[in-house]
C-alpha cells in the first residue's frame, strides 16, 4: 500500500552461488553461442592473413571447427548444469572452464584426424599438430575466460539492483503504513457501533492488505493481486461513500493463476483514488480495466482529475517507479509501462508478457 513505483528474476540464491552460469540447454542461450562463435571464427579469419586456399575457404573450415567447439560445450555445460549450480562461484567458473579447455582439445584432436583422413593436411609434420592444438587451447582459454568473468561480473550487477529494489519497496512500505493504518482505524471506529458487520469486513480486508505487506513472497498471482485491489477499494469506500465509484473491466479469459510481482495494482489504485477521486467535491469514477491477447496481459487504471487548483501536491512517484523497476526485473525489459496524463483523466498502462514469471526470470 502506498501514497503514490522486476527481474522474473534475485535470480539465484546462497545456497544456488553458481546460478551465474546460463541455461545452456535454452534456445536463446543456444543463438547467442553460436553467433558469438561465428563473429570469433570470422576475426580468427581475418587475423590469419591471406590463405593459399582463400579467404572464403578459409573463414569456412575456421567456422566448422569453431561451431564444432561451440555446441559441443553447450552440450556438455547443458547436461552438467544441475551440477554446477549449487557449487561456489569460483568452483562453478573453474569446472565450467576446464569443460570448455576439454571439448577444445577433444574437437581440435579430432579436426587433425580429420584433416589427415580426408588428404587436406598431408604429411603435416608432429610439431605443426602440437601447435595448432596449443593454438586452439590457448584461444579457448582465453575467450572461455573473459565470458565466465562477464557473466559473473553480470549476475553481482543484477543482484544488487533486486536488492536495491527490494529494499526500495521494504522502506516504502515500513514509511506509509502508519498513514494508511490511521485512516483506516478512524474508518472502522465509526463504524463499530452503527454497522457492526462493516466494521468487522473492514478489518480482515486490513489484515489481509497488511498481511500481503509482510509477507515475503517476490511474486503474487492475478487472482491474489485483484483481491487486494478489491479490499483495498472495500475500505476506501467506507470512508468515500457515494464519492467513489469503481468501474471494472475484466476479460472473462483473465488467467488467474498468472504469477506477477505483488503490490503492483494496488498501489495503481490508491493513487487513482488518493489523487483523483478525493480531491473531487462530487467524488469520480476510476475504471480499472484487465485484458488478455495472444502475447500480452494488459491493465489500465485510469482516474479523474480534479481542476488544477484543486489538485493535490505532485508527488515523488515512488510507487510508479518503484513497480517500473520490479516489472523490468521481473520480465527482463519485456514489460511495458506508460502514463498518460490528460486534460481530466490521469491514465497508466500495464503491458506484461503472457509467459511464466519464473520463466522469464530463469528463478527456481
Amino acid at each position: 500500500m502506498t501514497e503514490e513505483k522486476q527481474s522474473a528474476q534475485g535470480t539465484g540464491n546462497g545456497a544456488d552461488a553458481g546460478a551465474f552460469l546460463p541455461n545452456f540447454c535454452s534456445s536463446h542461450t543456444l543463438f547467442l553461442v553460436v553467433l558469438i562463435a561465428q563473429l570469433l571464427a570470422f576475426i580468427l579469419a581475418l587475423a590469419r592473413g591471406p590463405a593459399p586456399e582463400g579467404f572464403w575457404v578459409a573463414l569456412a573450415f575456421t567456422s566448422l571447427f569453431v561451431q564444432w567447439v561451440a555446441l559441443g560445450t553447450v552440450l556438455v555445460l547443458c547436461l552438467a548444469r544441475r551440477s554446477l549450480i549449487p557449487l561456489p562461484p569460483l568452483q562453478a567458473a573453474g569446472a565450467a572452464w576446464l569443460i570448455v579447455l576439454v571439448v577444445t582439445v577433444i574437437f581440435s584432436l579430432l579436426a587433425l584426424w580429420t584433416g589427415g583422413s580426408l588428404g587436406l593436411t598431408p604429411h603435416m609434420p608432429v610439431s605443426d599438430h602440437l601447435g595448432f592444438l596449443g593454438r586452439t587451447v590457448s584461444i579457448s582459454a582465453i575467450v572461455s575466460a573473459v565470458a565466465l568473468r562477464y557473466l559473473y561480473v553480470q549476475h553481482q550487477w543484477k543482484q544488487n539492483v533486486e536488492a536495491e529494489a527490494r529494499s526500495r519497496i521494504q522502506a516504502l512500505q515500513a514509511r506509509i503504513r502508519p498513514h494508511f493504518l490511521f485512516n483506516s482505524m478512524n474508518t472502522i471506529a465509526s463504524l463499530t457501533r452503527s454497522r457492526p458487520e462493516a466494521a468487522e469486513m473492514a478489518v480482515e480486508d486490513l489484515a489481509d492488505l497488511f498481511r500481503a505487506t509482510l509477507t515475503d513472497k517476490d511474486t503474487l498471482t492475478l487472482g491474489e493481486e485483484l483481491e487486494l485491489a478489491r479490499r483495498y477499494i472495500r475500505i476506501e469506500a467506507l470512508r468515500l461513500g457515494d464519492r467513489l465509484n469503481v468501474h471494472w473491466q475484466l476479460d472473462e479469459a483473465l488467467p488467474m493463476d498468472y504469477p506477477m510481482p505483488g503490490l503492483v495494482l494496488q498501489p495503481l489504485v490508491e493513487n487513482a483514488i488518493y489523487h483523483g477521486v478525493e480531491p473531487l467535491t462530487e467524488g469520480g469514477e476510476i475504471t480499472i480495466g484487465l485484458s488478455l491477447s495472444d502475447k500480452n496481459l494488459k491493465i489500465e487504471v485510469v482516474n479523474p482529475l480534479a481542476p488544477p487548483r484543486n489538485r493535490r501536491k505532485p508527488g515523488n512517484r515512488i510507487a510508479q517507479d518503484n513497480i517500473r523497476q520490479r516489472l523490468d526485473l521481473a520480465f527482463r525489459g519485456q514489460a511495458l509501462m506508460e502514463v498518460n496524463e490528460e486534460a481530466d483523466r490521469y491514465r497508466v498502462i500495464l503491458v506484461l508478457p503472457r509467459r511464466n514469471v519464473d520463466e522469464s526470470t530463469g528463478r527456481r
